[in-house]
């Protein structure tokens, strides 16, 4: 895994962003250096095993379009 201390192509300015390992837009998930998977619905695993629950919008909150 990333320490982002010299295995990332990080910027100066940014040093603890991960970066974007593998996308799979298809499967609806990707891979950062720090060990993550991100799926589209917001929601993540963390290389620890802890779970970020996805953080949807209540249908009633959505925009329609005319």
């Amino acid at each position: 895994m990333c320490s982002h201390q010299s295995s990332c192509p990080v910027t100066a300015a940014d040093t603890t962003t991960p970066h974007i390992v593998s996308a799979h837009p298809e499967q609806g998930w990707t891979l950062l250096c720090d060990g993550a998977i991100v799926f589209d619905d917001l929601g993540a695993v963390l290389p620890d095993g802890r779970i970020v629950a996805p953080h949807r919008v209540p249908a009633d909150r959505l925009a329609v379009a005319a």
